[in-house]
């Protein structure tokens, strides 16, 4: 007999915006990441945690090929965006970082003014066919981010004039101006303080409205308020990804459980 609670329950192909596929990492000797195999959803916040070193950030830069950068790193297995391979060699992987973001763990923002922080990504990618059109772009962007109320009057200045929870807000105004699908977030809250952590977490999850982000981060009290899916990463393994509830309060690892409950990590 045909179930037709599962039939509800399986997720269409369209809900998953990204899927690895026995992904290893290698820098030069070294085998960072180790046969992940892992489906993340489209408009779901998605955290990875674990101890130092195990692998979460390389694998987040997996997603964008931000490793292509690295000379001595060798990535290996299938990673798709939307069923398609961006590994392929057809993929111009500046293309592939405008459709998905990525915000840093200490804020950068360019020497430049707050206006042209914003419009630097949607200018070279010629996303504007007119100032006006810049214009709208620099205050949705703003907008999203939710700064625009606080620098809306002085789009001239410069960005690294603002404070680091404003700067980190910058940040992904530009990540978002141009319009990607997914926002990577590498401990964008690492650098902040308390106060700029809450505005920071807030606003990923206005984000998930409109994107898929995945966020690394050492919080597990972060991971829990702002995620749907956890991933638990430990020595470069993918140990455990589930519904973040269930990997914090019941998870099926033993390691998750101890790297939750303090005797590892």
């Amino acid at each position: 007999m045909f179930d037709t609670d599962n039939a509800k329950n399986t997720m269409t192909q369209t809900d998953i915006k990204f899927s690895a596929k026995n992904v290893q990492v290698f820098y030069g000797e070294n085998h960072a990441i180790k046969d992940v195999n892992v489906e993340l959803e489209d408009k779901t916040v998605t955290a990875f945690i674990g101890p130092s070193g195990c692998g979460k950030s390389t694998f987040l830069r997996c997603l964008n090929r931000m490793n292509d950068t690295i000379d001595i790193c060798k990535v290996k297995g299938d990673i798709l965006l939307d069923g398609e391979d961006i590994y392929d060699k057809r993929v111009d992987p500046v293309q592939l970082r405008a459709k998905v973001g990525m915000v840093f763990q200490k804020p950068n923002p360019f020497p430049k003014s707050i206006y042209d922080n914003v419009a630097y990504g949607p200018r070279i990618h010629g996303l504007a066919r007119s100032k006006a059109e810049l214009d709208e772009i620099v205050e949705k962007s703003l907008r999203g981010a939710a700064i625009w109320n606080e620098v809306k009057d002085r789009l001239d200045a410069p960005g690294t004039g603002l404070s680091g929870g404003q700067q980190q807000r910058l940040c992904i105004a530009r990540a978002i101006a141009t319009k990607p699908e997914v926002l990577l977030m590498d401990e964008p809250c690492s650098a902040l303080d308390p106060i700029a952590t809450a505005q920071v977490e807030e606003l990923i999850d206005d984000l998930r409205k409109d994107f898929s982000v995945v966020i690394v981060t050492h919080s597990m009290q972060q991971a829990a308020r702002v995620s749907q899916k956890t991933a638990f990463f430990h020595l470069g393994n993918l140990v455990e990804f589930g519904e973040t509830p269930q990997i914090f309060t019941n998870p099926e690892d033993e390691r998750t459980e101890s790297y939750i409950t303090g005797r590892i990590g």
